[in-house]
């Protein structure tokens, strides 16, 4: 089946089920708290909290769409076979209308009688519950009972599978069911029983409060190229037909080019377009910084960077003799593709149709050669690029890190994105009005740039974490080696966020010994404790501490353990930390990810004290 077979194969089913078909809204959406639209449900959030009629605006309680959705978290990951940063989402909705028993036949009928899978095919997941929310009986019973899928193909999953947190800061949550063809999910069922106050991330450390619903609604998704991909047998989502002719035109273009660049080349370049349709344009900040760090590492391809200024000569002089195509990529590469998928997608988004989109983005090339003559003229004088140079440098000339990174790489060996993004936020709480705005008028009891609290009680709850923070860098050098370092922290009432350098994705075992390890010690009730040293002393104690910190004559080393020479955690720290181990909680790892080249981010939060 093609895309567009798909498309309307799957409107015009849930409308025979009595659905309204909604157009999708815009990747800029009307909630604040997020900056792109990144599921199906999002432009629905109103309706499951009645702020909003769906019979006055749908004209029923049951709708239906196919969703333009855009995500940044796995950018880095761009390339290989199954990553992308826009995607297509087909969903269907209820609020306080049918609710699991419908939803799951509808899902089943789809995927068994319309997509034509062999039932053979297809397994699901239930919620298997936790202390604060019941198993999923119900829709275990409907599959097995009612649907006929045997037990052996049910399994059962933890809230972080199977339990959907809110689109945002706060939102409507609940299980999930998750449908299977071949062993690769591709639907998810979400039964919006709850109103959860706080983030997905929050809710999954059990910092969130929960709150039934009046009306419990049906939130589902469906990622159309992973669809596409799964029923007709494709590994690679490029091959299917939403992306595979962009592909082949990038191959044309571009021929000297590998198959990861190129696959980056059509993801970015499609997502380029349909960002700019809706109204984005490149800049230094939010959505449009996405924007230009995606067309500008397309437009890095067709150049080669000499970091030698042309003596005598204008910047941009200097740039017409320093850059060249060096990977035969065709100066005509924004028009094909922009015709490409004007021709592809203008049928069913009419947005991308509008020639508008090829001036911004032959705009942005343009201010992109500016960009690195200017760079590289400032760059020559710089015999290591430092964290504040790199932030000037992007401040000034609109320089992503990613370009500075790539135009000097010998002058930029050292130069990590999270001590960027460090002078990057340094920058930000300069333009803000002040921390009073910021935490909504109450004054900071406590701003150590790495901690925040406005108030006693989040001091405590900052104290707990930040002392856990700790403990996780220990064990992270425990189970993947000594060469583990800190790369920034931010710690926040609701949660710890780490990075450090490793090279590549933890496995879910590595995860799982990790958080095993940091409670385990939290179990032990180990005191915490400090001494204050010389400088040069407390580095002879092996305590950890940051290689580029401007540090004073004497430093306190905090410990987690019974003396300095034996404790599991020893860093340079200036506090505070909890008295012993047991007063923090449990520790529970939320998320692992990518942040920058060999630069991992962890966070994580306590579910308990």
């Amino acid at each position: 089946m093609t895309s567009g077979e798909i498309r309307k194969s799957f409107l015009d089913f849930f409308k025979k089920n009595g659905h309204a078909a909604v157009p999708s809204s815009s990747l800029i959406p009307a909630d604040p708290s997020v900056l792109l639209t990144t599921a199906g449900v999002q432009q629905f959030k109103p309706y499951y909290t009645g702020k909003l009629d769906p019979l006055k605006d749908f004209g029923a309680r049951r709708v239906a769409s196919v969703q333009k959705c855009f995500r940044t978290t796995d950018i880095d990951e761009v390339g290989d076979k199954t990553h992308l940063t826009f995607f297509e989402m087909l969903g269907n909705f209820a609020f306080g209308d049918y609710f699991k028993k419908e939803a799951l036949r509808f899902g089943y009928e789809y995927v068994v009688n319309v997509l034509g899978i062999d039932p053979a095919r297809v397994t699901v997941s239930v919620f298997q519950g936790n202390k604060q929310i019941p198993k999923d009986e119900e829709s275990y019973n409907i599959w097995h009972k009612e649907i006929g899928v045997p037990k052996e193909r049910i399994k059962l999953a933890g809230i972080e599978d199977n339990f959907w947190g809110p689109t945002g800061n706060e939102g409507p949550c609940g299980p999930t069911t998750e449908i299977y063809v071949d062993n690769i999910e591709v639907w998810n069922i979400v039964f919006n029983e709850y109103f959860s106050d706080k983030s997905r991330e929050e809710l999954l450390a059990s910092v969130a409060n929960l709150k039934k619903l009046e009306a419990p609604g049906i939130d589902t998704g469906m990622g159309l190229e992973r669809l596409l991909a799964v029923i007709n047998g494709f590994e690679d989502i490029y091959e299917t037909d939403l992306l595979r002719p962009i592909l082949e035109k990038v191959n044309q273009l571009a021929p000297q080019l590998d198959d990861r660049s190129a696959r980056v080349i059509t993801d970015h370049l499609r997502s380029s377009i349909f960002l700019i349709a809706d109204g984005v344009r490149p800049s230094n900040k939010e959505v449009g910084y996405i924007l230009r760090r995606l067309l500008r590492r397309v437009l890095a391809y067709q150049v080669q960077y000499d970091v030698h200024p042309v003596r005598g000569k204008s910047p941009k002089a200097t740039a017409a003799a320093q850059l060249r195509n060096s990977n035969g990529v065709h100066p005509d590469l924004l028009l094909e593709i922009f015709k490409m998928v004007k021709n592809h997608f203008g049928g069913f988004y009419p947005e991308v149709k509008d020639p508008r989109i090829l001036e911004v983005m032959e705009s942005e090339r343009d201010k992109f050669q500016t960009a690195i003559a200017s760079g590289l003229k400032e760059l020559a004088g710089y015999k290591n690029v430092s964290a504040e140079e790199a932030f000037y440098i992007y401040e000034t000339f609109g320089l992503p890190f990613e370009l500075i990174k790539e135009m000097a790489p010998d002058k930029t060996r050292n130069l990590l994105k999270s001590d960027f993004d460090r002078e990057f936020k340094k920058h930000q709480e300069v333009s803000r009005a002040g921390a009073e705005k910021k935490f909504g008028g109450h004054g900071l009891l406590l701003d150590t740039g790495e901690l925040k609290a406005k108030d006693e009680e989040e001091l405590k709850k900052v104290t707990r974490l930040h002392t856990a923070t700790h403990l996780l860098q220990a064990a992270l050098r425990q189970v993947l080696g000594s060469e583990i370092q800190q790369r920034g922290s931010d710690i926040t009432v609701e949660r710890t966020r780490f990075d450090f350098n490793f090279s590549r994705k933890l496995t879910s075992e590595e995860i799982k010994k990790v958080e095993d390890l940091v409670n385990e010690v939290i179990q032990k009730d180990l005191p915490v404790g400090f001494v204050e040293l010389a400088k040069e002393e407390a580095e002879k104690t092996g305590a950890l501490f940051f290689f580029k910190q401007k540090y004073p004559a004497r430093v306190k080393v905090y410990y987690v353990g019974h003396d300095l020479k034996t404790a599991f955690s020893k860093e340079f720290c200036g506090g505070p930390h909890v008295s012993n181990t047991l007063v923090i909680g449990k520790f529970k790892i939320i998320k692992e990810e990518a942040v920058g080249s060999g630069i991992r981010r962890i966070r994580a939060g306590l579910t308990e004290i």
